[in-house]
């Protein structure tokens, strides 16, 4: 056997059949046109918008830091009152009562506590809640929707979860989380590094002076933590947009079919819009046989021109056309015996300028005038 031969029999046996459309980036080719804006309102519809949630954590941080500068000594005179309170009515009311605390006094007393630890939280809470509202805004502005929020039987889809889990995106968050991880940790050892003496004195301090002090030094490296967060969170902003908008391209086919359910088949608008030209040109010849001339270019244009001295102040253009239609309508003229002046000009000026069942404009007055003085004067008329 030759090798020809053997050949020809490992195709015929190995042969497989393929589907260039396999390699292809989705339906109708790869995605490498700009999203459209309906696109882009839809996915801003579904809860789909370049949102980093950096930037919202690194304005929270920030603020937290600033709050506890601004307000640790609320704070701490907010516990130390709440713990005199707590431990100066314990004793007394186990004297009153022999030893036994009646639970209705626990719950005044713990009622309080509460009551205590909510006010000095209050300002954080609320700082959080702005700082989320204002961060989304100021990304994606104001959109309400509840469509994110509607339940999807493929979320719980397990090859879909575990999709998700080992998926690119997954991995750089979690890269992400390691950097973010790893930077804080070592802002956090370099600073106490370098307040390792000053932390040596907190016990020779007083309770209050030491409380003082350690909240500085934790103001201090938070604020160092919250300004590296800002310069992520600058930094994601960038990759989420641009992220966004490459995830959001779409095929060619993608464009064309949203062109098509937006504004309707091409193919079906060019036929709504021959059959509305022929409608027109229908109408158009039915008024010829009232013009007056026809004033042609000879062979290109072609208009008629019609003028009734007692309905309007000027002339109308009845009806025009260029090549075949002017034709028709030089032969329409001939069958109704209306005059044909070649006038190349006036013809082109009147053909570019005025459309049909207009008038002639103050600038062609003149120029009109003189053929309408020379097709009367050969029809008798004056």
């Amino acid at each position: 056997m030759t090798l020809c031969e053997n050949q020809e029999k490992f195709n015929s046996t190995f042969l497989i059949a393929y589907d260039l459309q396999f390699f292809a980036d989705g339906p109708g080719g790869e995605k490498t046109e700009e999203p459209t804006a309906k696109k882009l309102q839809d996915a801003r519809e579904e809860g789909q918008v370049a949102n980093s949630r950096e930037v919202g954590n690194a304005a929270g941080l920030l603020a937290l830091f600033l709050l506890i500068r601004f307000l640790y000594g609320y704070m701490g005179d907010n516990f130390s009152h709440m713990f005199r309170f707590v431990y100066g009515e314990i004793p007394t009311l186990i004297i009153l009562h022999e030893g036994n605390m009646p639970f209705r006094n626990i719950e005044s007393v713990m009622s309080h506590a509460i009551l205590v630890m909510f006010l000095t939280a209050l300002p954080f809470m609320a700082a959080a809640l702005l700082i989320g509202l204002v961060s989304n805004i100021a990304q994606v502005g104001w959109k309400i929707t509840t469509k994110p929020l509607m339940p999807k039987l493929s979320k719980l889809n397990p090859i879909s979860g575990f999709k998700k889990i080992f998926s690119s995106r997954s991995l750089f968050e979690l890269f992400k989380s390691l950097a973010k991880i790893a930077v804080i940790s070592f802002i956090v050892f370099n600073y106490f590094t370098g307040v390792n003496a000053s932390l040596f004195t907190l016990y020779d301090m007083p309770l209050k002076q030491a409380i003082g002090l350690m909240g500085s030094m934790i103001v201090d490296v938070g604020i160092r933590i919250a300004a590296v967060y800002v310069i992520i969170a600058a930094a994601d902003v960038i990759f989420q947009r641009r992220k966004f908008k490459k995830d959001m391209r779409m095929t060619k086919q993608e464009v064309k079919d949203e062109y098509k359910n937006t504004e309707g088949d091409p193919q079906i608008k060019g036929q709504q819009r021959r059959r509305m030209m022929q409608a027109s040109q229908r109408r158009m010849m039915q008024e010829l046989p009232q013009a007056d001339v026809v004033i042609t270019n000879p062979t290109h244009y072609a208009v008629a021109i019609s003028y009734d001295a007692e309905k309007y102040d000027a002339p109308k253009v009845v009806a025009k056309g260029e090549g075949y239609l002017a034709q028709k309508i030089k032969d329409v003229a001939r069958e109704n015996n209306i005059e044909i002046v070649e006038n190349k000009p006036l013809a082109r000026m009147l053909y570019a300028n005025v459309d049909v069942g207009e008038f002639v404009p103050p600038e062609l007055y003149q120029a009109v005038a003189e053929v309408l003085a020379f097709v009367y004067h050969l029809q008798g008329r004056v």
